[in-house]
């Protein structure tokens, strides 16, 4: 049988791993605006993470607390970012028919 602080470590391993497995998302959204994350699959996957992160403060377990408070700041993070990226102009590249000859 596991002892207690074992099982607290799993937990917290498990945590991290699923945690920060979302990071190279933000790092795309950053890069390339996020095209390819919906809106509504962050949205659905953060009323996910919230309900595991209320189901952890039921049972008063810690790993499972601090996982999702932080997967929750990430995504919400994603979310904010994504929306931003998506306001600001992008920038139009011109080719070399439409670029002027210098004189």
């Amino acid at each position: 049988m596991l002892a207690a602080q074992s099982i607290e470590i799993l937990g917290a391993v498990a945590g991290f791993c699923t945690t920060f497995a979302f990071v190279p998302q933000l790092i795309k959204i950053q890069k390339q605006v996020g095209r390819d994350l919906s809106h509504g699959m962050l949205t659905f996957y953060l009323i996910g993470v919230l309900l595991w992160l209320a189901y952890g403060i039921f049972l008063h377990a810690l790993s499972v607390i601090l996982a999702n408070a932080a997967t929750s700041f990430l995504i919400l993070l994603a979310i904010l970012l994504k929306a931003r990226k998506e306001r600001r102009p992008t920038s139009v590249s011109l080719s070399s028919e439409q670029v002027p000859e210098r004189t």
